[in-house]
């Protein structure tokens, strides 16, 4: 068997996500060196004893010992970074992403909602290369990072940073990977093959962006509608009310990912019937929201409404939540500060 190409290994935004790769990784077996850029208390206890990881149903954690730091420029250039920033995270993280970089790295980006590269070699949409400000503020991310490095990552994962340095699972998850062109190169097999190695469920997608629209479609929905109601989404989807607007924010984002070109397979109704059987789960912007953190508004509910009008799309419930929830995060960070 090959070896792999990539021998220094980033997490990027040790969180939930991101913690948990980066443990299943340097306990892989492979010979790569695994280190995490984390901070706070989450990093001191990565130090002093290593991620500990509990799987989903696990009688043990995994304890994975990592090179953990919240300086990128302490560490070597990487062969591959993983983020596991939020969308509006990444403007922040761009200084340090660009130290990790060398000419040849690879960079997964696991990100939930559009992603910044969305348009990079783009044939779907007509809209090829178009840049979005709102998610890419003065374009450095286009202009230091690179869409070229980038591979987009959907994941079906739920996680949480139960204590600092402890990472609990609540599924086995799945990782969806795609080069933005739809190419399946021999970096992305390469990647996709170090994962598997560490116990990591993936595919590879020729069509990243129709699954970063079908996951879209109960984000923008239950994300903001969650944080506006504190409810989980059993809580949602038992209220008549609220699971007819549910449906209509999913239609919406529907329509504007078909009018760029994207195939989005299930139908709301059927997404609407899935979603009935999740259960008590609280959305990661309602955990945002109770821990006084930003909301991850823009690539979740912003850019339908902005993606909406450029494609002559009508999003009005997108559009009332968005300007809601948009409130919301300000009173709560005046609060929270």
């Amino acid at each position: 068997m090959t070896s792999s190409p990539f021998k220094n290994i980033c997490i990027y935004g040790a969180g939930a996500l991101g913690g948990a790769i980066a443990a299943k990784l340097a306990s892989s077996g492979d010979q790569a060196k695994v280190s995490v850029v984390a901070r706070g208390a989450h990093l001191d206890a990565i130090r002093s004893g290593g991620i500990h990881l509990w799987e989903a149903e696990a009688s043990n954690a995994l304890v994975a010992q990592v090179t953990a730091t919240d300086d990128a420029g302490e560490l070597p250039p990487q062969d591959l970074v993983i983020t596991g920033l939020k969308g509006h995270q990444l403007a922040a993280a761009v200084p340090g992403i660009a130290k990790l970089l060398h000419a040849g790295t690879r960079v997964v980006m696991i990100l939930n909602g559009v992603p910044w590269w969305y348009f990079h070699r783009d044939r779907q949409s007509g809209h090829a290369e178009h840049q979005m400000e709102e998610l890419d503020v003065n374009g450095g991310l286009w202009r230091l990072i690179g869409p070229e490095r980038v591979i987009g990552c959907v994941a079906y994962q739920g996680a949480e940073v139960a204590n600092p340095g402890e990472i609990r699972l609540s599924n086995k998850g799945h990782f969806i990977l795609g080069e933005p062109s739809g190419e399946t190169t021999s970096d992305i097999e390469a990647i996709a093959a170090l994962l598997q190695k560490a116990g990591v469920t993936v595919s590879i997608s020729a069509r990243i962006r129709d699954d970063i629209w079908s996951k879209l479609m109960g984000n923008a929905a239950f994300n903001p509608i969650s944080a506006l109601t504190r409810g989980l989404m059993s809580d949602i989807m038992n209220d008549p009310a609220l699971s007819t607007m549910v449906g209509q924010v999913m239609s919406e984002v529907k329509a504007v990912a078909e009018a760029l070109g994207s195939h989005v397979p299930m139908s709301v109704e059927e997404r609407l019937e899935r979603s009935r059987q999740i259960g008590p789960v609280r959305t990661s912007m309602l955990q945002d929201l109770l821990a006084g953190k930003a909301l991850e508004i823009t690539p979740l509910v912003g850019v339908v409404v902005s993606l909406g009008k450029l494609t002559g799309v009508a999003t009005p419930v997108s559009a009332t939540i968005l300007a809601l929830v948009t409130q919301l995060d300000r009173k709560n960070l005046q609060v929270a500060g």
